[in-house]
């Protein structure tokens, strides 16, 4: 659509998720039928009820403690459907002020808060987002940033530091915004040692977990959180990663009457029976009404459940390990973070300007999209997950087109890349079970009129003139409808041997089914390739096995089209024909082999494969 920012596309990059889902779309939907306005609990008891009762769901699922959930007994926490983290950020920064002035106040009764509030300094790492700023400068609040470390972390050290320099200058330390996974690296501030110093010096820790904070419904993450329970607020976006649409931030305190102290009004007009006893959400925030924010929540929650959500996030993570296994596998890039949760950056070697200019000829090209971040003065470019339909053959076309328009870039500064050729001894000296091959003159039109001893790996892999690769421009226009049972049974036994065959072996293995067409016995083969492809890139799941396919774009998608069609048939009962079996069988399984389809998710035709197949008695 001209004009719009494709948000949920595999190729966006930029920012942090904004995921969607139709149970959310459902639920909102809903919710805008209905149309209530849940200010207090007697303009919409249910509002108020599913709200506080998904709140503490989420907060058990991502590990928080018991004194900031509602059901607990005697908790004076809760938690509350804010709509960004930005304003979690400004409503708590609001609430650690009025406790500071407060508190000052009973020190020295005859000062004004003016006057106090002007002495109010709150904290926050030079990592911290943009919004902490913002939060201060409405809240009219002076805010120190403070340097990290060399894992972007802010330290208790550095705070220490901070705090006794403001102390010594007649300043009054209130308040401290924490980070679990910073915009610019998914860096982690280090609560353990932050928290004690907030306790002593009783200022306010809000933890901003906006991205990360999705990530905790897996165990395997809470690591970062170690120290929650020092904080008397957290906050994090649903609306980022957890399949729920913007907007929806979920925020927790330790203690209401600190949010109440803050906005609290009430005119007779919005008293009801039971003011005291029951949740009046509009003294948790800044506006009066709220909308029915938790029944998309709800929906969500109730038909993705936590092992559903914990499988989307931890797929998402495991295509940011595939994309940084890609980016350590050039030389001409690094990675000057580490990466944290689905999110990698990464730059090209050299002056901050290359890598700029190679982030605009990408962005300009229209076939991905990310955004900058400075990380302590070096420019890098953010390569985020942002959507579960991402796969590893995205990944694969992302990368392919950052290392061409790499080059591009490198050449225009007068960098050119060559590849070393190392001697053949000093590969055997490095590796015992290396082996080489002997390929005869007559293969391949390029290759010189006399045999030669060749690197056989380097050159299936890297070589243009290479015999592979005259070979496999072959495979592109073959037939793929001929099969021969005997061949591919004898060219599997040969592979799945477990011995090591030379580049020729594999040759002779292609030309024997090169005239049958076995696209499966090629791709086993490992002779597969694209005509001006110099690299073979990774498309399985396993990111040790490299494998090739010649299918283009277009083509994978009319598969996909085609299979979902039969899908769709088949549960309306056009069965007759069956012959579909038969002629559907064999590329229904390659077509899953190449991560093209997932036949998990077509369970009307693994019914029907079931169903036509003969039971053997």
């Amino acid at each position: 659509m001209p004009g719009v920012t494709h948000w949920q596309s595999p190729y966006m990059h930029a920012y942090f998720p904004a995921l969607n889902s139709y149970p959310s779309l459902l639920g909102d939907m809903l919710a805008d039928g209905i149309n209530c306005l849940g200010f207090t609990w007697a303009s919409s008891p249910a509002c108020t009820e599913l709200e506080s009762l998904v709140m503490d769901w989420l907060g058990q699922m991502i590990g928080l403690p018991p004194e900031f959930l509602h059901r607990t007994p005697g908790s004076l926490g809760g938690g509350v459907i804010q709509t960004t983290a930005s304003e979690s950020t400004f409503v708590c920064l609001l609430a650690g002020r009025t406790e500071a002035i407060k508190r000052f106040q009973t020190m020295f009764p005859d000062i004004e808060d003016a006057e106090i509030n002007s002495r109010l300094v709150g904290y926050c790492s030079d990592q911290a987002h943009s919004s902490v700023e913002k939060a201060g400068l409405i809240g009219l609040v002076k805010l120190r940033y403070i340097e990290s470390d060399e894992n972007l972390s802010l330290r208790g050290d550095k705070l220490r530091e901070a705090i006794k320099k403001d102390r010594e200058n007649g300043l009054v330390p209130f308040f401290l915004c924490a980070t679990l996974g910073t915009t610019g690296a998914c860096a982690f501030d280090n609560l353990q040692e932050l928290g004690p110093i907030c306790q002593e010096e009783q200022m306010w820790l809000h933890v901003d977990a906006a991205y990360a904070g999705s990530a905790f419904v897996c165990p395997e993450f809470r690591k970062w959180m170690k120290g929650i329970e020092f904080a008397d607020s957290i906050a994090f976006n649903p609306s980022k990663w957890l399949m729920v649409h913007f907007d929806c931030t979920a925020m927790w305190v330790k203690n209401t009457r600190s949010l109440h102290r803050t906005f609290n009004v009430e005119p007779l007009y919005l008293q009801h029976e039971n003011t005291g006893l029951a949740i009046d959400y509009m003294h948790w925030q800044v506006p009066l009404s709220k909308r029915f924010r938790a029944l998309k929540l709800w929906f969500v929650l109730r038909n993705y459940g936590v092992s559903g959500l914990q499988k989307m996030i931890r797929e998402n993570v495991r295509m940011a390990q595939k994309f940084e296994a890609f980016i350590r596998s050039d030389p001409r890039f690094e990675i000057p973070a580490a990466r944290h949760m689905g999110m990698v950056v990464f730059r090209l070697k050299g002056e901050n300007s290359m890598t700029e200019k190679l982030l605009k000829k990408l962005n300009s090209s229209g076939k991905m999209h990310a955004v900058p971040a400075s990380l302590k003065g070096q420019y890098v470019i953010r390569f985020t997950l942002t959507s579960p339909r991402t796969t590893v053959q995205d990944i694969t076309r992302d990368w392919a087109l950052i290392r061409s328009t790499a080059s591009d870039v490198l050449e225009s500064y007068g960098i050119v890349s060559t590849k070393k050729r190392v001697p053949l001894k000093e590969i055997k000296e490095k590796n015992e079970s290396f082996g080489t091959s002997l390929l005869l003159a007559n293969i391949g039109p390029n290759s010189p009129m006399s045999p030669k001893i060749v690197d056989g790996s380097f050159a299936a892999l890297f070589d243009n003139n290479d015999v592979v690769m005259d070979f496999s421009k072959k495979l592109r226009v073959m037939q793929k409808d001929i099969h021969t049972n005997s061949t591919r049974s004898r060219v599997r036994g040969m592979l799945m041997s477990g011995k090591q065959y030379s580049l020729d072996s594999r040759i002779d293995i292609a030309q024997a089914v090169t005239d049958e067409g076995d696209q499966e016995v090629l791709e086993m083969a490992g002779v597969n390739g694209k005509e001006g492809q110099k690299q073979a890139i990774p498309e399985g799941d396993d990111e040790e096995i490299a494998t090739t396919t010649i299918l283009q774009p277009h083509q994978t998608q009319t598969i996909r089209e085609m299979i979902r069609q039969l899908d769709v048939n088949l549960e309306e009962g056009n069965d007759d024909e069956d012959q579909i079996k038969d002629a559907f069988g064999e590329f229904y399984k390659l077509f899953d082999d190449f991560g093209i389809i997932d036949k998990n998710s077509f369970n009307n035709i693994n019914k029907w494969q079931r169903s036509k197949t003969p039971v053997k008695t």
